[in-house]
């Protein structure tokens, strides 16, 4: 125990005095940004559709602020949360970087908020979604979306559509668990009735045997959340099952019918009703360049929604960086908290009190799009705008 104490009273110390060295030598270096992106393994997709993002960005916007270089120092931490907090103390300590983003899922984000209070580092969430997050630190800032947010826009849509009795469906971690709690209690708060709530392993998952449950017990509809990147394998499984034709309807937070891998789903895709905070086809001016902008510089590789997220979240680390003139730390976080701006999703605003993001949500439905190529998107067919983070509201 004592050397656990040695150990830890080091690295404070370590990231202390790192902290007093950024805040006297910040003036005529670089300014680098670390970036955190499961650039491996199977979150994979949300690291390349980051640094994409990232790298356009900085494209389109140089690499220049305060007459200082920006360098972005890219590591991959697998989504392994002990390889996330290990890199995250090395840029702290060893790069002295200003802000660190990225954080492909929660628990990788919350193994590392210790270390931003320490140091008071900010952090960038563009990607993980557990409403908790940003209450690990104050020194955590997202420009992501979090499950409640999501999710009770769906329950209520469900509910409003002669949806009566639904399973819930869910990735077995912090999102999952969110998704499940918010759309258990909006939906039976309308009425409706959750016949059984089922989880599947974050790592590996197979859909057969939960799928079988959702089979026997013929509920009106399957509410389902997966991570960015599962989708399509439950899709197919969805469909191996018959249960595309077995009148139970499906609906999901966007992360299911994810615009990475939409296209590969096919027609059972079709039809399917979801909430999310962007999709690729939102027609707004704004939206369409970015698309066009992102598929030009990617080989036509679609933008999804943790596109979006690093895009914006490069936004917002720019523009601090432009109002403290270089300066990390209080100043830094202080200059990201209440950014209002129009993004390729819709208005957002950084909460200046939570450091969450306040955003349109969208209840969109699967369909061919003969303008786009005639290809599988997620349409919007109704919105809810100015969405708070329900998991943070008095």
């Amino acid at each position: 125990m004592n050397s656990k104490r040695l150990v830890l009273k080091a690295t404070l110390g370590l990231l202390a005095a790192a902290c007093g060295a950024t805040v006297g030598a910040a003036d005529t270096g670089p300014i680098k940004i670390g970036l955190i992106l499961p650039m491996t393994g199977q979150s994979a997709s949300t690291g390349r559709q980051i640094d994409a993002a990232v790298k356009l960005w900085m494209a389109q916007n140089g690499n220049k602020i305060a007459g200082r270089t920006v360098e972005v120092i890219l590591k991959d931490d697998g989504a392994v949360p002990d390889q996330t907090k290990r890199i995250a103390q090395e840029m702290i300590v060893t790069d002295k970087v200003a802000v660190i983003a990225g954080f492909g899922i929660t628990p990788t984000a919350l193994a590392t908020a210790p270390l931003a209070t320490q140091s008071k580092t900010p952090l960038v969430v563009m990607a993980a979604a557990t409403s908790s997050i940003t209450e690990a630190s104050p020194y955590i800032v997202r420009t992501s979306f979090t499950l409640p947010q999501v999710t009770i826009s769906i329950a209520d849509w469900a509910a409003k559509n002669k949806i009566k009795k639904v399973i819930t469906l869910v990735a077995d971690y912090g999102p999952g668990f969110d998704a499940e709690k918010f759309f258990d209690s909006q939906f039976r708060l309308n009425g409706g009735q959750i016949l059984d709530k089922l989880r599947t392993p974050l790592r590996a998952p197979d859909f057969a045997p939960v799928l079988q449950k959702v089979a026997d017990a013929k509920p009106d509809a399957l509410f389902v959340f997966l991570p960015s990147g599962q989708g399509a394998a439950f899709m197919k499984q969805f469909a191996e099952r018959g249960l595309d034709k077995s009148g139970i309807r499906l609906i999901a937070t966007g992360d299911v019918t994810d615009d990475d891998q939409l296209n590969d789903m096919g027609d059972v895709a079709l039809g399917v009703v979801n909430s999310h905070h962007y999709s690729a086809a939102h027609p707004s001016a704004t939206n369409k360049k970015f698309v066009e902008a992102f598929q030009a510089a990617n080989k036509g590789m679609r933008p999804n929604f943790m596109a979006v997220g690093g895009y914006d979240g490069m936004r917002v680390i720019y523009k601090a960086l432009e109002a403290s003139k270089g300066a990390g730390g209080d100043a830094l976080l202080a200059a990201m908290k209440g950014q209002i701006f129009e993004s390729p999703r819709g208005p957002v605003l950084i909460d200046g009190q939570t450091r969450d993001i306040v955003q349109d949500v969208y209840i969109r439905k699967v369909e061919r799009v003969p303008a786009m190529g005639n290809g599988l998107y997620n349409v919007e067919f109704d919105v809810i705008k100015a969405v708070k983070d329900p998991g943070k509201a008095k």
